[in-house]
């Protein structure tokens, strides 16, 4: 599956690691669901904002690995926030998982999250 970063000066320039857009294809998708921060078990971790991130991160490789894809083949990703306040941390996190082309990306705070969970994130790849 070939991915290929979509960059304009037209629009605003991406301010983190996400691409404005990433075209992708021919390919199989794999619609990842909101993953709050739960360990395999089903234990909440507990911790800041970037130390739940991380949490979702990893459940979202794992789940990608079962539908044999990796954090790569991610084209689309969105990341729910309690507080617009904790997007730093949790950014310089989201970094961390991604290489370049980076997934387009989209960022909602001011949230009620599930399990009074910090961060929950979602993710779209194609395989």
């Amino acid at each position: 599956m070939k991915k290929e970063k979509i960059e304009t000066a037209s629009a605003p320039p991406a301010i983190g690691p996400y691409s404005q857009a990433i075209s992708a294809g021919p390919a199989r998708f794999v619609f990842v669901s909101g993953q709050i921060p739960l360990s395999p078990s089903g234990e909440m971790v507990e911790g800041t904002a970037a130390e739940q991130a991380e949490r979702c991160l990893k459940n979202i490789g794992a789940i990608l690995e079962e539908a044999g894809a990796d954090m790569r083949s991610v084209v689309k990703v969105t990341v729910f926030l309690k507080s617009m306040e904790d997007f730093s941390a949790v950014n310089e996190v989201y970094g961390g998982f991604f290489e370049p082309p980076y997934p387009a990306r989209a960022c909602i705070g001011g949230l009620q999250l599930p399990r009074g969970a910090l961060v929950k994130i979602e993710a779209v790849a194609a395989v």
